[in-house]
């Protein structure tokens, strides 16, 4: 299910799995567009620990970065920040690529709160009972926040618009609040270009997708 972002120019990986993304998108710079206190100011009585899920989370680092900045967290820091007191939060990171999954669990200072798995979010067959069975264990029905961060375009490429719609619908069911961070349309040509460069099949959908 990785597509094959080993052995490609890394940004012609059709599921948008190259390997050392955060090299040219620094999570730092991105993190800080998410407003500080986000969690008390969303939910100051709410339950503990709260829940959350990252969507399309490469290897991790952008993760960490998300969750240390939610926390009030510095680079090294294990107690949250007083503006974050009494919050706990759990987050789940998913991937498409299982090896970039392993690359983040290999480097996670988090493994009791963050933990990471593969999983195609677009095959019910698979994402469905799995977190069912992750909710199950917390007595929770959806999650409190969910983040999806520079993903919303590899799934408009690979399903078109009825599958874009298909998956923000299913998020929204899914959780309380949605963290949406899109791709502009500049990126979706970048991203068609690399691939034709690559020597590998045109994105299905591109010259098809109606929503800009």
């Amino acid at each position: 299910p990785g597509g094959g972002s080993r052995g490609l120019d890394p940004g012609a990986a059709p599921y948008g799995n190259f390997p050392n993304y955060s090299r040219f998108h620094p999570p730092e710079g991105r993190v800080r567009l998410v407003p500080p206190g986000l969690l008390q100011t969303l939910f100051p009585e709410g339950p503990r620990p709260l829940l959350a899920l990252d969507v399309g989370c490469n290897s991790g680092e952008l993760s960490l970065a998300l969750y240390r900045h939610l926390l009030g967290l510095r680079e090294g820091d294990s107690r949250p920040d007083p503006e974050a007191a009494g919050k706990q939060l759990n987050l789940l990171c998913c991937d498409i690529d299982p090896e970039l999954i392993q690359r983040a669990r290999q480097s996670s200072p988090f493994p009791e709160s963050v933990s990471f798995v593969p999983l195609d979010i677009m095959d019910p067959g698979s994402r469905d009972p799995f977190l069912s069975s992750h909710l199950e264990r917390f007595g929770r029905s959806r999650f409190d926040l969910i983040s999806c961060l520079s993903v919303t375009m590899w799934i408009h490429l690979r399903h078109g618009d009825g599958g874009l719609w298909e998956f923000l619908a299913f998020l929204a069911s899914l959780g309380s609040v949605l963290l949406l961070e899109p791709q502009p349309w500049k990126c979706y040509r970048a991203a068609a270009r690399r691939l034709r460069r690559a020597g590998r099949t045109d994105f299905e959908h591109f010259r098809s997708l109606s929503i800009r």
